[in-house]
């Protein structure tokens, strides 16, 4: 079995370190009594901290992230007729994935989840930012501050060649990512209403550039 190759098992046993590691930092520093302790060390720069640490396991686990080329694959699609098809569908399905990520941070204020925005306000006398949030949106935060599970598991489990290392990683992080989702029905109609605020805003931002552009011509963009 492959599980007795000693290369293959200890690639897995690093592999799952680096995601243990990941899940303990990403979880710990975001629960109530390790926030509070760096609240009081960091101040408003909690939330940076936070980040810089998230960042900072997620490099880890891909700079040492060992791979397992040797061993069997759950699928394998590197052969006629589903040398094409097959990576293709996956791009697709990749791509379109993270452009709802990409929307979904649109919604979000990104710059509170960076921790940027904590700094900003404080530095001009304005408060904690979440203070002037609405009960709906803290009320999605307290749920959970980055609701993409379907996204993520498309991105995990949609690949062409399903090695014993990325299934570790596409189970593990299927794990993790089941047990932190808690929407409800509010917050996907709160997240729906502020994603079509969002498109009204963008449509009528590209209609006025249109009206403008028609009235002055390309021309004079130009010389501009």
């Amino acid at each position: 079995m492959a599980l007795r190759d000693p290369k293959i098992l200890n690639s897995l046993t690093v592999d799952v370190g680096l995601i243990v590691l990941f899940v303990l930092q990403h979880s710990l520093m975001a629960s109530d009594r390790v926030k509070h302790w760096t609240c009081n060390c960091f101040g408003v720069l909690q939330r940076t901290v936070y980040v810089f640490c998230t960042d900072l396991s997620l490099q880890l686990l891909m700079r040492y992230w060992q791979p397992v080329q040797d061993g069997p694959m759950l699928w394998n699609t590197n052969t006629e007729p589903w040398i094409t098809w097959v990576p293709l569908i996956c791009f697709v399905l990749h791509f379109i994935s993270w452009l709802i990520i990409f929307s979904i941070i649109l919604i979000f204020d990104y710059a509170e989840l960076m921790g940027v925005k904590q700094v900003y306000y404080y530095c001009l006398g304005m408060g904690d930012p979440l203070a002037v949030k609405s009960s709906r949106a803290l009320r999605l935060y307290s749920h959970l501050r980055h609701p993409l599970y379907v996204e993520f598991l498309l991105i995990l489990w949609a690949v062409p060649c399903l090695s014993l290392d990325r299934l570790l990683l596409a189970s593990l992080f299927t794990i993790y990512l089941t047990c932190a989702h808690s929407l409800d029905e509010q917050d996907y109609l709160y997240l729906r209403a502020q994603l079509d605020k969002k498109f009204q805003i963008f449509s009528r931002e590209e209609a006025a550039y249109g009206r403008l552009l028609a009235q002055n011509g390309p021309s004079d963009y130009k010389d501009n």
